[in-house]
């Protein structure tokens, strides 16, 4: 919804956009010989996996322009109001840009599209991930299950909407995310980087051109950070300074950097206050 500004389950068009979606999901999730070993690059074409990748991301192509010219219509049908309720949606927001030039950089069809498709790609299955591990590690500490709780409850007071200032005063239930997903990261390994140039690292000479594969899983269970690190402890975050805002290499759910997830804000404004409906009645 915030992303198109409407859903895609019915008809036609909701059972091409589930059959790609889960053709996505199978190549996205696939083994390519090519990601480690370049010269077998060969391998990913003889298995037919080149070319599912080829067909899906045409199928994928063509869904987008759709959901584009669709939007594209409405706005010009009704350029006084930009949406049914009046809040402007991505697309509507990245058409605005090409349309107006508001940051003087040029964004053609091709953008919006890769844009669009990072954003719905990268705002489900990672958030989903993250409400399945933080429900799944409640189950199996019931202490602090209670903990939450008995926060979402005082807070609320017997309230059925949770607003943000609510989940501003919901510490617990944010350490519980984040624990969460140091534990649990959404994306064991961020996608790939590219190294610029000849470095060295820890002793390691790493030439340029390599391509660099981050292993946050490792890096986020360290016992040499993290104290515990293999025991679910929500209370680690309540007095310490690390966060996903900081540049704390400790903690990279959403990486860090110019790279670094540029939907932070968002997906956590998301898993907190799903989490919290959570508890309204539980």
């Amino acid at each position: 919804m915030a992303t198109f500004g409407r859903t895609y389950n019915e008809g036609e068009i909701g059972r091409k956009f589930k059959k790609v979606l889960q053709e996505f999901s199978e190549v996205l999730g696939s083994f390519y010989f090519e990601d480690s070993i370049p010269q077998l690059a060969v391998v990913d074409r003889l298995r037919g996996l080149s070319a599912k990748v080829d067909r899906v991301a045409v199928d994928f192509d063509e869904f987008l322009q759709g959901v584009v010219d669709e939007t594209i219509i409405k706005v010009r049908n009704n350029s006084e109001k930009i949406s049914e309720d009046g809040v402007e949606t991505f697309i509507e927001g990245l058409l605005k840009v090409q349309k107006e030039d508001i940051i003087g950089i040029t964004i053609d069809a091709d953008v919006i599209k890769a844009l669009l498709l990072d954003a719905y790609v990268a705002g489900t299955d990672t958030s989903s991930s993250v409400l399945e591990w933080a429900m799944t590690e409640l189950l199996l500490h019931p202490e602090n299950l209670k903990k939450v709780q008995d926060e979402v409850r005082s807070i609320l007071r017997g309230k059925e909407e949770i607003t943000d200032e609510d989940l501003d005063k919901m510490t617990y239930l944010k350490a519980v995310i984040m624990e969460t997903t140091r534990l649990h990261p959404p994306l064991p390994i961020l996608p790939p980087r590219v190294a610029r140039h000849d470095v060295n690292v820890m002793g390691y000479d790493i030439a340029e051109g390599t391509r660099v594969y981050v292993n946050v899983y490792a890096i986020m269970r360290d016992p040499k950070v993290w104290e515990k690190a293999e025991m679910f402890l929500p209370e680690r975050f309540l007095e310490s300074s690390i966060d996903f805002v900081r540049h704390n290499f400790e903690l990279l759910t959403f990486g860090a950097g110019r790279r670094g997830c540029p939907g932070r804000v968002f997906a956590m404004a998301i898993n907190e206050k799903v989490f919290g409906y959570c508890f309204i009645k539980i």
